[in-house]
């Protein structure tokens, strides 16, 4: 069934419904996706409406009602048809042929007031034909996080998707060791593409260069358009991509995030990141913190995310080898250092109150805060807030006076690594002209907000969920989040 003939499409007065949808990823044909039905639940309370998308739409947020919101995203009503996309993808290292969309379809593509191709996917809407014996659904505490990691995220800097809409569906769901059945959910995600790698190597293994080709070519005239006339448009694709996904690990890097399970399949082909599980904010510096309890070899640790991200880079070659030459990409991937070293140093900068610093001793400085850091083992975000927090114009005075209104750092001597830092951080101030005092207190503030997602947090809001059903610390503490506090 065609846009046009979806039943109730051009007369319904749900603005979701009458949105320009776009049938891009349709117009290629079955080969990348089946068509798919949504489960039906037996309740819709909606628990999270993100107001703040809508104005991208050409939305009101004040004439879209959550009735509107359920229709759509809960019931599903008055959109076909549903693709779920079929994808394959390297797991912790091995490849597995058996994946695809298990709990989630595509449910349309819109173009936004940006003049971009925006994604709407959802997560936990039923069995597909890649369930693989699941259930296809979400759980409720799994749509929470999702829903706060994505804010957080964005609001950290970093390129990724974003939830749309979660709603309640009354579904009991088993779980693990889980005695009792917990509530479920389903979420509407809104990206910039749910083409993975994988999506590429599951044709790759079924030997079929022309449907690559013909992928390929959609993914640059839509999230590469720019490169589209190209006559070197490929190899230029795949440059843009490693610098792109070089830049996304230095953001996860540098807002001390763990993804978790970086596999293939979870790898967007437009460089964004998504698919949010066990991750987790590391609680203090520490290259081997593990988020994800089953990632036993700590393959996806905090500190292995931009080798692995580089890595999932280099396995992409394989598949697009029939289209680009090898050479090229492996010319284009022994750039991903230098992308992501750029950006982290300038995330990591920013954090410490620098806007395109140019003093000669700033990686001096970066690297004496990592090791600062590592020995310490003080809050990682923590020490980030109380120099925003503690910040003042008498660091200029005197190495003693940096942070000495802060009970989290060492008093001076007993660690020669701080003191060489507030003797650096002096210099460099004292480098500076006096106006740029006020410019560092405002960098400060703005790259270091006091809340962070650590999971005593998210367990705390959680907690008040399912014991009293009090949503009210989760809708507080997004608002938190939001104005960056």
């Amino acid at each position: 069934m065609t846009l046009a003939e979806t039943p109730n499409y051009k007369n319904s007065s749900n603005p979701f419904l009458t949105l320009n949808y776009e049938s891009a990823l349709e117009s290629l044909g079955d080969d990348y996706y089946d068509e798919v039905a949504a489960a039906e639940f037996p309740q819709h309370l909606l628990r999270w409406r993100n107001d703040a998308l809508l104005p991208r739409l050409g939305l009101d947020p004040q004439l879209v009602k959550d009735e509107d919101f359920i229709t759509a995203f809960g019931k599903f009503q008055g959109r076909k048809p549903l693709l779920a996309l079929r994808y394959h993808g390297y797991q912790f290292g091995e490849y597995n042929g058996q994946l695809g969309d298990g709990r989630g379809f595509l449910y349309g593509q819109v173009r936004a007031n940006d003049g971009e191709l925006y994604d709407f996917g959802t997560k936990g809407s039923g069995r597909t034909p890649y369930s693989r014996g699941g259930d296809g659904m979400l759980t409720l505490k799994g749509g929470v996080r999702e829903v706060l990691a994505a804010e957080a995220l964005h609001y950290l800097g970093v390129r990724t998707s974003r939830c749309l809409s979660m709603i309640e569906t009354g579904l009991p769901l088993w779980r693990g060791d889980e005695p009792s059945p917990t509530r479920s959910a389903v979420m509407v995600r809104m990206s910039s593409s749910h083409i993975r790698f994988g999506t590429f190597e599951r044709l790759h293994y079924f030997q079929r260069p022309d449907l690559t080709k013909k992928l390929l070519d959609h993914v640059i005239e839509q999230y590469y358009p720019h490169l589209s006339a190209e006559q070197d448009k490929y190899a230029l694709f795949y440059a843009e991509l490693v610098k792109r996904v070089a830049e996304l690990a230095a953001q996860w890097m540098a807002a001390g995030f763990c993804h978790a399970v970086l596999n293939t399949d979870n790898m967007s082909i437009s460089g964004e990141s998504f698919d949010y599980g066990p991750y987790a904010f590391i609680p203090s510096y520490n290259p081997y913190f593990i988020a994800a309890y089953f990632d036993y070899s700590g393959r996806y640790c905090y500190g292995n995310q931009p080798s692995i991200c580089q890595l999932n880079l280099q396995m992409l070659q394989e598949p697009l080898k029939a289209i680009i030459d090898k050479g090229e990409m492996e010319a284009a991937l022994v750039r991903f250092g230098e992308y992501y070293e750029a950006e982290y140093t300038s995330l990591m900068l920013k954090k410490l109150g620098f806007e395109d610093l140019l003093h000669p001793e700033a990686d001096e400085l970066l690297n004496l805060t990592i090791e600062f850091l590592k020995e310490s083992q003080v809050g990682y975000h923590q020490f980030f807030y109380e120099m925003a927090r503690t910040f003042s114009s008498k660091w200029r005075d005197e190495p003693g006076f940096v942070m000495n209104s802060s009970d989290i750092v060492p008093v001076p001597g007993a660690s020669g690594i701080f003191d060489d830092w507030c003797i650096l951080y002096h210099q460099i101030l004292n480098d500076l002209e006096c106006d740029h005092i006020d410019v560092i207190a405002e960098t400060l503030t703005v790259n270091n907000p006091q809340t962070v997602l650590l999971r005593p947090v998210i367990e705390s809001i959680w907690e008040s969920i399912a014991q009293e059903d009090n949503w009210q610390p989760f809708y507080e503490l997004i608002k938190v989040i939001q104005s960056r506090r």
